[in-house]
């Protein structure tokens, strides 16, 4: 059985994942526009994978009898002036969502519940690929300069 007060949490994190998906599928819906088809692609796959997120949390919750929920998702952003700022602030919101994780491994470390901390710990592992993977586009970005967008573009939409 799960506790409520952890309970509560992980919903929290539900919504904050599915805020997430709906994020990278705006930035998606930039990148089309900017006619970066590439991009598009990586983003609304980010996308899928953070909707994954929210099911596998929820699926979670409901193994151990508790009540999963979808509270009110926030709007997200809908406009940005390059695709490096778009990538920046990916890092910037994976940075984000590794913290709430972060907080989350706490409160399962407080309730003394081991198989949500060993759940979770999977969550931690790949925050930290998401981050070195943001970090690592930003970075390519920044070195491509604008004819070198459209090469990286192409590397980012064979992304499976």
């Amino acid at each position: 059985m799960i506790s409520e007060k952890l309970q509560n949490a992980i919903n929290e994190q539900i919504t904050a994942e599915m805020w997430s998906s709906n994020l990278y599928l705006s930035m998606s819906f930039y990148f089309e526009k900017e006619g970066f088809s590439g991009f598009a692609h990586w983003m609304k796959k980010q996308s899928q994978e953070e909707m994954e997120h929210a099911y596998a949390m929820a699926d979670y919750i409901l193994k151990r009898g508790g009540t999963a929920k979808v509270n009110k998702i926030d709007v997200v952003p809908q406009n940005w002036n390059s695709a490096l700022e778009v990538f920046e602030h990916v890092y910037q919101h994976e940075c984000h969502v590794s913290a709430l994780i972060d907080k989350l491994v706490t409160i399962a470390h407080e309730e003394k519940d081991n198989a949500t901390q060993d759940f979770l710990w999977g969550f931690v592992r790949e925050q930290v690929e998401e981050e070195a993977t943001a970090q690592g586009i930003v970075d390519k970005v920044k070195k491509a300069g604008e004819t070198g967008l459209f090469f990286l573009d192409s590397q980012l939409g064979s992304r499976k």
